[in-house]
C-alpha cells in the first residue's frame, strides 16, 4: 500500500522550488490573516471606505471619529489653550472639537447679520446642526454640529484657515458626516 503523502520527485530542484513556494504561500496567508481589516478598530467600529477611526480617548474624549486614511497624508492634532481639540488631515479635513454645546440660534443670527461674509443659504438646518453656504469673494461652506457622547455635550465645526482656499461643499459634507457619526468607545476593564 502506497502512502498518499509520498511524492516521488525525479528532479530535486523541482522539489526545492515546490517547498519554497509552499513556504511563501503559508507565510503570506498568515500575514494577511493577522492584518485584519484596517478600517476596523479594537472596539469593532468599521470606518467608511477611505477613512479610519481616530480614538480620541487619550485627549479626554470618550469617542472615536472618522478621518481620512492617514497612510499617505499627514495627521496633526493640536490641543488649544481654549480647550478645543483641532484635528487636521492634509488640506481637506480640518475640524475643532469643543467640550460644550454651541448656541445654534445665536450662530444663525450672527450668520444672517454678517455684512462681510454674506450668508447665501442654509444647506442643513436641524435642531442640532447647521451647514451653510456663504460668500466673501467666492462661495464657501461651513458647518457647526452639537453631539452628545457618554452623557457629555460637544460641538464640532470646520476650521477656517485664511491662508488656504475655503472648503467646498463635498469636503464640508465629509467632515460634517464624520462629526455627526462619532462613536463612543467603551473602555473595558482589564482583569
Amino acid at each position: 500500500m502506497k502512502s498518499i503523502c509520498n511524492v516521488n520527485f525525479k528532479n530535486r530542484s523541482a522539489h526545492s522550488g515546490f517547498t519554497f513556494l509552499l513556504f511563501i504561500l503559508m507565510g503570506l496567508s498568515i500575514s494577511l490573516n493577522s492584518c485584519g481589516d484596517k478600517n476596523k478598530n479594537e472596539e469593532g467600529i468599521v470606518a467608511p471606505q477611505g477613512m479610519i477611526t481616530l480614538d480620541l480617548s487619550k485627549y479626554g474624549k470618550p469617542f472615536g471619529i472618522f478621518i481620512p486614511d492617514t497612510g499617505t497624508t499627514k495627521l496633526q492634532i493640536t490641543e488649544q489653550a481654549s480647550g478645543a481639540l483641532d484635528i487636521k488631515v492634509g488640506h481637506n479635513f480640518a475640524i475643532s472639537i469643543f467640550e460644550q454645546a454651541a448656541d445654534l440660534e445665536l450662530k444663525k443670527s450672527d450668520l444672517k447679520s454678517d455684512e462681510l461674509n454674506k450668508l447665501k443659504t442654509f444647506v442643513i438646518e436641524e435642531p442640532g446642526a447647521l451647514v451653510w453656504e456663504s460668500e466673501l469673494t467666492q462661495p464657501e461652506f461651513h458647518f457647526l454640529i452639537n453631539v452628545k457622547v457618554a452623557g457629555n455635550d460637544y460641538s464640532m465645526q470646520d476650521i477656517v484657515d485664511n491662508e488656504v482656499n475655503p472648503f467646498g461643499k463635498e469636503v464640508i459634507q465629509k467632515m460634517y458626516e464624520s462629526c455627526k457619526n462619532v462613536k463612543e468607545i467603551q473602555k473595558t476593564s482589564k482583569s
